[in-house]
């Protein structure tokens, strides 16, 4: 099962505007299966990008139930809240998920959202929809990790 880590990375970055070296760190977000997989794959990743040096200097484990990758330029988090009942009280509860939707703004990620959750059977409502740090996503790929164990092998 994999999970969804969230990695901040250091690094030297020309700013567009003053066209000025400066260090930033970004959020990126990387799905695998512990931390050390995400910590490799942070790196595999962030070389294609950078060209210096850079340094992972954070890994967290974060709860997203669902990532929502759409057309879009950034990632917002959405909060999905759901109506359960709880059979030993026996009475409704609520239950939130939070969810990272890409869009290119608020309004087309909670039509994103909406458009994810429309054939849920149950009833749910969007709490909220806001601006998102994570700069990238990098999901697994069952594919391209199988390819890599048997070039390892030979």
């Amino acid at each position: 099962m994999n999970m969804k880590f969230e990695a901040k990375v250091r690094y030297e970055k020309v700013c567009e505007r003053t066209c000025r070296v400066k260090m930033v760190t970004e959020k990126y977000l990387v799905e695998a299966v512990n931390f050390a997989e995400a910590e490799t794959r942070i790196h595999k990743e962030m070389e294609t990008f950078i060209s210096g040096e850079f340094s992972v200097t954070n890994i967290n484990n974060v709860n997203y139930a669902e990532v929502i990758q759409t057309e879009g330029d950034r990632w917002y988090k959405g909060k999905v809240s759901f109506v359960s009942i709880d059979e030993d009280a026996g009475r409704e509860k609520k239950v939130s998920h939070n969810v990272l939707v890409q869009a290119d703004d608020v309004k087309q990620a909670f039509d994103n959202i909406q458009e994810a959750f429309k054939d849920m059977t149950v009833d749910y409502t969007i709490s909220s929809v806001a601006d998102s740090s994570i700069m990238d996503v990098f999901f697994f790929d069952m594919n391209l990790e199988e390819n890599e164990e048997e070039e390892a092998a030979a």
